[in-house]
């Protein structure tokens, strides 16, 4: 049975909203209290004795922390390349692995809700309590996302193309608009299941897949489906050299340019890695506007600094973003799937780009992974612990020897302790990890199953792959093997 607590007593430090305002501030040696899914107060510690029968958490020794958002990831795919993506890019392809792998491996179904299983697992042992999964929908996935306990924006991709290869250098795009207009009509039949879903924690997304492989018919009528369905709209773009070397030989614009010029980006739009603009220092396009286009919109940007800082590409930069207005909030795209990893490389990559370390701290990257993934995704009950607010909380061990000293404790925990200093998530008031273990699912039995679906995919590629390639040829290890002589 799912435990649900009336209160956290004595915690020894926790971030608060400081008021109405979006900015946190710490407090010392308080209770929070708990009603009906929701947060109604904060106050000292022990100044409401604790009532007859009350279930209580003891939050001695706890800071606590309003839940991460995670508005972009992959989780029923990525943890499948853990161990085959870390080290692959394509140099012919200004070093991104992303089209040379998704041409040459197919995770199977079984493997896909494994994965998710594993993703599910590490984030909330990262403290991540809504995550915006994107995927082509598979049987199983709402059940397995409402067995996590987490909250989900469900977003079942669709795209009129698929990216092939015909050399290192030479990037394809197969067309079948028939196919992308079925998966469409199946994709809002899963975005109706998840709100319908009982665990009530389910909402959905519309996710045209990338702004290169979604024709310009397709992206309008996502566009319209968002508009009259109320629900959040996003896309890949500006992801890639190539993509946005293909859009501008179609259209002589940039991705982004071209995404305004045809009203794709909205107030409710999260665009998802945005990082090659027209200015950034791999492309130099001769404008100069996108970055005022996605502030005038009023978009959102789902920043996952991770997946690109491996193939030497970072955003240009966190902190030129937010001067302009533009929101944005963090994600994980890949594995691993913990978002503090995000907020400490987004810092650290914002300072780099801009030569300036005024560009991104700590409490900014903090806004990113919780007001502003909220506010990306039009909500106002999350992100922060506030009466009124969702008790989505998140207690992290103080004592972990990598927070201490405790002088500043969120510092600490983005920069060193991490996930390792988690001890128990909260999602609605229920407590869904407990002393560091998912309550609700088995990630052992997951692992077995993901391996063996794994170890399938390297071995079936040369029967897709462009070069009929072996998995080991496109990714080989890190290591030679020895023969043991």
């Amino acid at each position: 049975m799912a435990s649900r607590p009336q209160s956290i007593r004595n915690l020894s430090w926790a971030v608060v909203r400081d008021g109405a305002a979006r900015r946190h501030v710490y407090r010392r040696e308080v209770d929070i209290h708990l009603k009906d899914s929701k947060i109604t107060e904060i106050t000292p510690a022990g100044a409401r004795p604790s009532g007859p029968g009350e279930e209580v958490i003891d939050g001695t020794g706890m800071l606590a922390l309003p839940g991460l958002i995670n508005i972009h990831s992959h989780p029923s795919t990525e943890p499948g390349y853990r161990g085959v993506r870390e080290d692959h890019g394509v140099p012919e392809q200004q070093m991104t692995g992303l089209m040379e792998r998704l041409q040459a491996f197919r995770l199977g179904n079984d493997g896909r809700q494994a994965a998710a299983t594993l993703a599910y697992s590490e984030m909330m042992r990262a403290g991540t309590t809504m995550a915006c999964d994107v995927t082509v929908p598979f049987d199983g996935w709402l059940e397995t996302m409402a067995q996590s306990g987490m909250r989900f924006y469900a977003a079942p991709t669709f795209a009129s193309a698929r990216w092939g290869m015909s050399a290192p250098q030479t990037v394809t795009w197969k067309w079948d608009e028939a196919r992308g207009l079925a998966e469409f009509e199946t994709a809002k039949r899963v975005m109706d299941d998840a709100e319908a879903h009982n665990s009530r924690r389910l909402d959905a997304m519309v996710f045209p897949a990338q702004i290169d492989t979604v024709t310009p018919a397709l992206f309008a009528a996502g566009r319209q489906h968002a508009d009259e369905s109320g629900r959040g709209f996003s896309t890949h773009i500006c992801q890639s050299v190539v993509e946005v070397r293909e859009m501008i030989r179609r259209h002589n614009m940039t991705p982004i340019q071209w995404a305004a010029a045809n009203g794709l980006m909205k107030s409710d739009t999260v665009l998802a890695h945005c990082i090659l603009l027209d200015d950034h220092p791999q492309i130099r396009w001769h404008t100069s506007k996108d970055l005022d286009l996605i502030a005038e919109s009023g978009a959102s940007v789902a920043h996952c600094p991770q997946p690109f800082a491996r193939y030497g590409l970072a955003m240009d930069h966190v902190g030129r973003y937010r001067a302009r207005g533009v929101n944005v909030g963090l994600g994980t795209d890949c594995a691993p799937h913990n978002l503090i990893e995000e907020m400490r490389l987004a810092i650290v990559a914002g300072r780099l780009m801009s030569e300036d370390i005024r560009s991104l701290d700590t409490a900014g990257a903090f806004e990113a992974a919780t007001f502003a993934g909220a506010a990306a995704l039009g909500r106002d009950d999350i992100g922060a612990l506030a009466p009124g607010m969702m008790a989505d909380i998140v207690l992290v061990d103080i004592n972990h020897p990598l927070m201490q000293p405790a002088r500043d404790p969120l510092r600490s925990f983005v920069f060193h302790a991490a996930d390792r200093a988690v001890r128990t998530v909260l999602v609605d008031g229920e407590v869904v990890l407990a002393e560091g273990e998912p309550v609700h699912l088995d990630p052992k039995a997951a692992m077995e199953t993901l391996a063996e679906a794994q170890a399938r995919m390297i071995r079936d590629a040369p029967k897709i792959d462009y070069a009929q390639r072996a998995g080991d040829q496109i990714s080989p290890l890190s290591l030679g093997m020895s023969s043991g002589d």
